[in-house]
């Protein structure tokens, strides 16, 4: 594979930004801009690097106030009031800005040098009013610098991203593009920047790139075309490096994590136990509870996974079947029973719903939370958002404008499907429900702690 390759007389300086958050809600549920990290971690050693992350909420510049974390390093961002958008001019809902002020970065601009390049990750579709707001400001203090834009946002909508000002829209995961415009080659085996955050309390892991499963409503395909694993050398490494800088809390940000266990997950988790590698792992991501079993439920329990989400979205089976058929009621049911066995704590195994789906009726939305609860799961409603090029979404064009990405934005879309009444009905008996099964844990006693690992007790793991 052949680059354009530049000599520079000096390391060119390159500035990443994850840009502000523009929506009705946000929350710090361990988002973090690995894609970002990982691409300038390639670069590692060919350029000098600075990290603005205005969602880091860690950084010394966060305005003062009462951003609680729970103890798995989730928590609340700063926010202030936004102007909402026209199009959402008629919803009862307060529109926000999330993350660091827009002065903290104009200052942080105005005091540094400007750097050679700027390399932007977009997250979801409907966030796009941060990405300008970053590009504007970038623009009018550092005018010469090259601006690169990435992610989903640019990925999903590359034709709007590419108005947004940047000098250059990566769409996908082909990152050739990327190398020859900064004229540098990359090297594909270096660590992510972690290190580049002065005080870091959770991190990101992924195992492989894609899913092999074609679920209507999920556009990850679209991101990922092939299920493509990693190298179990680069993300033993990787985690290995996260503990050195005092990680305790590692998310996967796999779509995949379950498929083909016995090549992945198992010698991940089979590895780290041996090396003596303590970490609390969360799937905020849903798993696929089809291929839970016995043995992989005693790994994943005993390896340190905590909050453990399930995707389940329906319990009526021509529901299940017409959206992809990922997993049926029987195999939600089979998982629970081997996580609990193996001493999983009940308090944190989670099952996802959607909410606004365009088949909302045959979903049945409320006999879905009945069934996950009996099962002893904690319902988390999921909204659903209308994306380009995914089935379910192409189906939404009559309801909204998939051209203008803020009307993806799923609070705005469940809204106008659903009205304010059904969803407060949802959401309620939702919280109703969680509330009952947390008194019952509360009473129960302490699920068995997982025995120690030993030589001896992984010899029937790979």
């Amino acid at each position: 594979m052949s680059y354009t390759r530049r000599t520079w007389p000096m390391k060119p300086r390159i500035l990443l930004v994850n840009p502000p958050i523009y929506d009705f809600s946000a929350y710090d549920f361990w988002l973090k801009p690995y894609g970002l990290l990982r691409v300038g971690g390639f670069l590692r050693g060919q350029a000098e690097f600075e990290l603005f992350d205005y969602l880091d909420r860690a950084d010394s510049r966060v305005p003062a106030g009462h951003y609680r974390s729970d103890p798995w390093g989730r928590g609340r961002f700063y926010s202030e009031a936004a102007a909402k958008p026209g199009l959402f001019a008629d919803l009862p809902r307060h529109f926000r800005r999330f993350g660091l002020p827009r002065a903290v970065f104009r200052d942080y601009l105005l005091m540094s040098a400007p750097c050679d390049f700027v390399l932007i990750q977009s997250g979801m579709t409907y966030w796009y009013l941060g990405v300008r707001e970053a590009i504007a400001d970038i623009r009018s203090i550092w005018p010469k610098a090259k601006i690169v834009l990435g992610g989903v946002y640019a990925t999903l909508c590359p034709a709007h991203a590419r108005a947004s000002g940047a000098d250059l829209v990566i769409a996908g995961a082909d990152l050739m593009p990327l190398w020859n415009f900064l004229e540098i080659a990359p090297d594909e085996r270096a660590l992510p920047l972690w290190d580049r955050y002065p005080s870091l309390a959770a991190g990101v892991l992924k195992l492989a790139d894609g899913c092999p499963f074609r679920c209507t409503y999920c556009s990850v395909p679209q991101v990922y075309p092939k299920f493509h694993p990693r190298p179990l050398d680069r993300s033993l490494a990787e985690l290995e490096f996260l503990l050195r800088l005092g990680v305790q809390q590692v998310a996967f940000y796999d779509d995949a994590l379950l498929h083909q266990p016995e090549q992945l997950l198992k010698p991940f988790l089979c590895a780290a136990l041996r090396r003596g590698w303590h970490v609390n792992f969360h799937t905020p991501n849903a798993l696929n509870a089809r291929f839970i079993s016995r043995d992989l439920a005693e790994i994943m329990v005993t390896s340190g996974f905590k909050n453990i989400y399930l995707g389940f979205e329906s319990s009526a089976y021509g529901w299940q079947k017409k959206t992809g058929g990922k997993v049926y009621s029987e195999e939600l049911a089979r998982a629970v029973d081997h996580l609990t066995r193996a001493g999983a704590d009940r308090r944190l195994l989670h099952a996802y719903l959607i909410i606004g789906h365009p088949e909302n009726d045959e979903q049945d939305v409320a006999a879905s939370m009945e069934f996950a609860n009996a099962l002893g799961l904690l319902v988390k409603l999921s909204e659903f958002s209308p994306l380009p090029g995914t089935m379910d979404g192409e189906r939404c064009r009559p309801w909204a404008d998939l051209d203008e990405p803020l009307s993806h934005n799923k609070t705005a879309f469940t809204l106008k499907r659903l009205g304010q009444r059904q969803i407060n009905y949802l959401k309620s008996r939702a919280n109703e429900l969680n509330r009952k099964l947390l008194a019952e844990f509360h009473h129960e006693p302490a699920a068995r702690a997982p025995e120690a690992a030993t030589e001896a007790s992984m010899s029937d793991w790979p």
